[in-house]
């Protein structure tokens, strides 16, 4: 008997980001629709529905290039809160039909689906995908695209080929003819460099791929050389696990509502950015052993640098000093505005929280210690307790303050977590939106936007793990 090879679901949200702006606003069903705006409308394009992309909009693209390409559009900020709570009703419910659920990004996972189909009674696994798909549809609102395979690479592109709102599955057996004719850069894994060292090799499809010598891939590749091989043959069968790796860098680059003139309070909304990336630490019984500061000014310049503990630091009285002084020391000198501050932390090591022969050791207490603050403040409200450097900012650079809705590109790692802590049952009334804020489109309107120009979106950070962007 043959051995029997698990099948793996890719699930991914179309257009998420818009999608989510939909579901939030049916008046806007049938629009096109681009997320985006930047600070006061004149950022980029972050996402677009499939109507807006009929017009030419595409990510990335200056939002009054988008408003020129597509005159009726729809330009909405982002309301990432929302984002995030809709990506977890969407993993609830996919957590219900799979032993093994796999998320990689907030609105993309993998499923081990084998044995899924004949558990919940479908004659075939196209059935069981499609109660699937229409479930979420109805429940979130959010349409999804997904595809089934035999190795995560086979099942991401069969969802590639069937975009959007569709479900495509590729046969046991027919794999390589499905791949024969794709070509190698709609893979994930293979960028310009590996694209142009394919060619130079005689393949530009996975087709051609499957009839060049295994050895010669191998030796070129490696390991990758070997997997693409298999593969474009159709002979790759995955096992599907979570991975949960330990955490490389937790940072935060936050642009200012306003560029700053005022380089002290830029100084105190960058330790108050700190201090939220700090919170991180005990959650996840972490300290640092290195930090980098960057600024950003209004012309687009900027300045960074890292340091290195002489000993591994998780607490801000530590870190606030050295914060302190590299950024005095990046914008000595220096007469632009400050547009955006970033506060990097990487090299970590476990918190010693063992107990020694006279007690609790202080790492210890000093988490519980922030617990115990995190547990006042969930019952009489966020910000209930401040430090003193909070008290501070809030009374000089009050303009720059607010809770800062994160961009929620957020690693693997981070979305396991999250989805392993999910109730097992689903609770009533979950999908109703609550806003800190009233949600309004960004349009531009003589009435309400004075003289044309775009109301103030929220600012918000981006967290980013490229450590080279630090200098």
């Amino acid at each position: 008997m043959a051995p029997r090879h698990q099948r793996i679901l890719h699930v991914d949200g179309d257009a998420f980001f818009a999608s989510c702006e939909i579901a939030l606003d049916p008046a806007l069903r049938n629009r096109p629709v681009y997320v985006g705006g930047g600070r006061r409308g004149d950022g980029i394009v972050i996402a677009a529905n499939y109507i807006a992309k009929r017009y030419g909009l595409i990510t990335g693209m200056a939002c009054f290039e988008a408003r020129r390409k597509c005159p009726e559009g729809v330009l909405v900020r982002p309301h990432y809160n929302e984002y995030r709570r809709l990506s977890l009703e969407i993993f609830k419910r996919l957590k219900h039909y799979t032993p093994t659920l796999v998320p990689t990004s907030i609105d993309e996972g993998f499923l081990d689906f084998t044995d899924s189909p004949r558990v919940f009674a479908c004659r075939t696994a196209t059935e069981l995908a499609e109660r699937i798909r229409r479930q979420i549809a109805a429940e979130v609102g959010v349409p999804i695209s997904a595809g089934l395979g035999s190795s995560r690479w086979l099942a991401k592109l069969a969802t590639e080929h069937c975009k959007p709102d569709s479900f495509c599955e590729v046969p046991e057996g027919q794999e390589r003819a499905f791949l024969a004719p794709v070509p190698v850069r709609k893979l994930t894994g293979i960028a310009k460099r590996r694209a142009l060292a394919l060619r130079s090799l005689g393949a530009t499809t996975l087709g051609d791929v499957a009839r060049l010598p295994l050895e010669m891939l191998r030796r070129r590749f490696g390991v990758f050389g070997l997997e693409l091989s298999l593969l474009a043959r159709g002979e790759l069968h995955e096992t599907l696990a979570t991975a949960n790796n330990a955490r490389s860098c937790i940072s935060s680059a936050t642009t200012l509502p306003y560029d700053e003139p005022d380089y002290e309070a830029a100084l105190l909304f960058l330790l108050d950015q700190t201090e939220r990336v700090i919170t991180t630490f005990f959650r996840e019984n972490l300290k640092a052993r290195e930090m980098s500061v960057f600024v950003r000014f209004r012309d687009l310049e900027g300045v960074g640098r890292n340091v290195r503990f002489p000993a591994a630091q998780f607490e801000p009285r530590e870190i606030d000093p050295v914060v302190e002084r590299v950024f005095r020391e990046l914008v000595a000198g220096q007469r632009q505005p400050i547009r955006q501050v970033c506060i990097h932390f990487c090299n970590f090591e476990p918190l010693d929280l063992q107990p020694d022969l006279f007690g609790d050791h202080p790492e210890f207490k000093r988490r519980e210690l922030h617990h115990a603050m995190e547990a006042i403040e969930a019952r009489y409200g966020p910000r209930s307790l401040k430090t003193g450097a909070r008290l501070l900012a809030e009374s000089q650079a009050a303009h720059l303050l607010g809770e800062k809705a994160k961009c929620p590109f957020v690693p693997q790692r981070e979305m396991e977590l999250k989805v392993g802590q999910l109730p097992e049952t689903l609770r009533e009334n979950t999908l109703d939106p609550v806003y800190k804020e009233a949600w309004l489109p960004l349009e531009l309107s003589e009435s309400k936007s004075g003289g044309g120009s775009l109301p103030l979106p929220r600012a918000w950070g981006r967290s980013t793990s490229r450590a080279t962007k630090f200098g």
